[in-house]
């Protein structure tokens, strides 16, 4: 390759290096999180809107979350001696299984871009007891927070690493010639490969030859002729030849005609822990004690031999972990943690008891004074920093069968002022629920039978015959709202995705009939319903 052409090409990386960094330094400026365009754009009766096509139904639910997340783009106009005095209203939804309150949260969070965690309050112990520490909720959430702005980060720069990763395989596939005076045998090469000489090596260090027809193969001889039209340059005719074969191996590369090609990569190596022994205690520790010490361990080089398909894998983490600064990762993630994170607790009336009773229940209470003040607003210890919750979101959910709402501490009702009740789902919701979500059980179905070449058909009234069917379960048993569909569903179909792949039917259809031949037998059989259905 052309010096020129070189330096040229290393200017232009430089510049694109430094405008992504540029941009991360400032996105990462600052106490708070970049602003979110969409957020600025969609009210709460389009962030309803954006809900309605996932969720069916639960209105009031729907209309609290949007007020909430909206309340927080509001927050972030006011003047800056007000901001930090405006808390997230916390909510508290009440509602029986099945109807919808997790997914509400976590759509929320997805169309915000928040951290979001779900736990169940019932994991929880009181300090003292054996059990995960309530302050977990917060490292959790700030682990995924990680996660999320280093994907971001990485999508950024995922084509610079990608280019990168291809030069690097050419590196590999035609290594550059010695230099005068090089290091000799044993000395390192380029980009990791080391540089020791094995009659294998000397057989890589041969010159390529690509022809025109795209063959490759390796000669010793300078002078053999490649097919190229164009003159190699009178200075350097080897820099030319070997620049031509470069570009040639590149396209080759790019046409995917070397995958398989095997490759000496020397990647590292971490030392197993898996197996080595926890302090005592450490079933309770929330810090990541394995990757701490994975960390303090030294690393072990290892050559191996990989297919360029591997070989590219690996090179591109590598390139990304060299482009994103996990500085301003963890920065970003921490302010975005504290000013938009979502916390669900799930299950929060099975820490809820009577608070006049004696015996193993009084810890329940113990779970919600520890609860208390992370919901309230505390300072949190991470492995990356400090994080306070005074701002984040919490959103808390029970069916409350046995329990009142009223039954929890009066503190810790009082961090909850928001309350909704989600209603139970009927026969009609079902209907709904089987055919308008983007991800519909009925849509989820006919994708899967048209990967075997055959095309799945819901009739409506075979449609109303299912949520019929399921509503009617649900009254005569437990009541597990819209999960009694998946039930339903995978009983009806059990024979039919199990035939499929040896059976030829371009057009199955599903009607009321075959609905009612199939589940009648076992709807009206109480004793097969009760593990089947």
């Amino acid at each position: 390759m052309d010096p020129r052409d070189a330096k040229e090409i290393e200017e232009k990386a430089g510049s694109a290096e430094a405008t992504v960094e540029g941009s991360s330094d400032g996105a990462a400026q600052g106490a708070t999180p970049p602003d979110l365009p969409w957020l600025d754009e969609l009210s709460p009766r389009q962030i309803v809107a954006e809900l309605d096509k996932y969720i069916v139904g639960q209105d009031a639910a729907k209309k609290a979350v949007a007020i909430a997340l909206r309340n927080r783009w509001r927050r972030q106009q006011v003047d800056e001696e007000l901001r930090p005095e405006i808390v997230p209203n916390n909510i508290i939804m009440i509602g029986p299984t099945g109807v919808g309150k997790t997914e509400i949260a976590r759509r929320l969070a997805r169309l915000a871009g928040a951290p979001f965690v779900k736990v169940e309050a019932s994991k929880f112990t009181e300090v003292g007891y054996v059990g995960r520490d309530v302050e977990s909720i917060v490292r959790d959430l700030v682990d995924v927070g990680i996660n999320l702005v280093r994907d971001e980060r990485e999508m950024e720069v995922e084509e610079m690493a990608a280019n990168r990763a291809e030069e690097r395989i050419l590196d590999l596939l035609l290594p550059p010639p010695p230099a005068s005076g090089a290091p000799g045998r044993g000395d390192a090469g380029a980009d990791g490969v080391d540089g020791a000489r094995t009659e294998g090596d000397q057989a890589a260090s041969t010159p390529f030859i690509v022809s025109t027809s795209g063959a490759v193969q390796r000669g010793d001889d300078p002078a053999v002729d490649v097919g190229e039209s164009s003159d190699p340059s009178p200075a350097d005719p080897l820099v030319a030849r070997r620049a031509r074969t470069r570009e040639k191996l590149r396209g080759l590369l790019r046409d995917g005609k070397l995958e398989e090609r095997y490759l000496d990569l020397e990647v590292q190596q971490s030392l197993p822990i898996e197996n080595m022994m926890m302090p005592m205690g450490g079933e309770g520790m929330d810090f990541n004690f394995t990757e701490m010490l994975s960390d303090m361990l030294p690393k072990k080089k290892k050559r191996r031999s990989v297919t360029v398909t591997e070989a590219r894998r690996i090179l591109i983490q590598e390139e990304l972990d060299k482009l994103v600064d996990m500085d301003e990762v963890v920065n970003e993630a921490l302010a975005r943690v504290e000013e938009m994170g979502i916390v669900f607790l799930d299950e929060i009336d099975k820490v809820v008891g009577d608070r006049g009773g004696h015996g193993p229940d009084v810890s329940r209470e113990g779970v919600q004074r520890d609860l208390l003040p992370i919901v309230e607003g505390s300072t949190v210890g991470t492995k990356y920093g400090l994080v306070r919750t005074d701002h984040v979101l919490f959103i808390a959910a029970g069916a409350f069968h046995v329990a009142k709402p009223a039954d929890m501490i009066p503190e810790l009702q009082g961090r909850f002022p928001i309350r909704v009740e989600l209603s139970a789902l009927g026969e009609e919701d079902f209907v709904r629920i089987l055919s308008e979500p983007r991800n519909a059980l009925l849509r989820q179905y006919e994708a899967l039978a048209s990967t075997e070449g055959a095309t799945l058909r819901f009739t409506d009234d075979g449609v109303a015959e299912i949520a019929r069917v399921a509503a009617e379960v649900n009254e005569q048993m437990e009541n597990i709202g819209a999960r009694r569909l998946h039930t339903v569903l995978t009983t009806l179909l059990e024979d039919l995705l199990f035939d499929l792949p040896e059976v030829e039917a371009e057009r199955l259809t599903i009607d009321a009939a075959t609905v009612q031949d199939r589940l009648a037998s076992i709807v009206r059989d109480d004793d097969l319903r009760r593990y089947i259905l």
